[in-house]
């Protein structure tokens, strides 16, 4: 798909805004494009249905994971290196956008059944590139785990989460998180 222009990223930050606030279904197109400061008929000619922005928005958000993980997991040398990275970066936009990860991550429901498989895919190939590090680092005797397809969904979802409770006033900052979360991923899985 292209990059959106300039009137339709404003209908889909303003559409994240709300749906982070309000949810997907508390949100209304009015909200929308009031947000955006755009007339509703506008907010229709580029997007036809509410649902049509959520899927951008998802869409969009998943890409970009896919991408981080991908990236990541390229720059290490060794398993753990991979993990380590894949970790921290995944971890570090998850608190950087958790205002869009929340979105992307628990507003699913909402979407068609086409556009749900469409995001289903791209979420076994995010779950599949942590797989891949995982099953790399059993044959090196890196690790030591049971089950890789769950381990790679307990890494992800790690960072998945920041999108619930994450917030920009508190705490910890992104980076922070990040590192620990690296730590995290590879003690979970070091082999003794």
């Amino acid at each position: 798909m292209s990059e959106p222009t300039a009137a339709q990223q404003r209908i889909l930050d303003a559409a994240a805004v709300c749906f982070g606030e309000r949810g997907f279904h508390g949100t209304t197109t009015r909200d929308i494009a009031k947000q955006a400061q755009l007339s509703p008929a506008v907010l229709y000619v580029h997007y036809p249905t509410k649902e049509d922005v959520l899927y951008e928005i998802s869409r969009a958000g998943h890409v970009a994971a896919l991408e981080i993980l991908r990236a990541a997991a390229g720059r290490g040398g060794t398993p753990t290196e991979q993990l380590g990275e894949l970790a921290h970066d995944f971890a570090l936009w998850h608190a950087r956008s958790h205002a869009i990860a929340r979105v992307v991550n628990y507003e699913l429901g909402a979407l068609t059944p086409e556009h749900y498989q469409e995001i289903a895919s791209l979420r076994r190939q995010m779950e599949q590139v942590t797989r891949d590090v995982l099953e790399a680092g059993l044959l090196t005797g890196e690790f030591a785990l049971a089950n890789p397809s769950l381990t790679a969904l307990a890494v992800l979802s790690l960072s998945v989460d920041l999108g619930r409770w994450f917030r920009t006033a508190g705490a910890w900052q992104p980076e922070d998180i990040a590192k620990h979360y690296r730590e995290l991923a590879i003690r979970m899985v070091a082999a003794p």
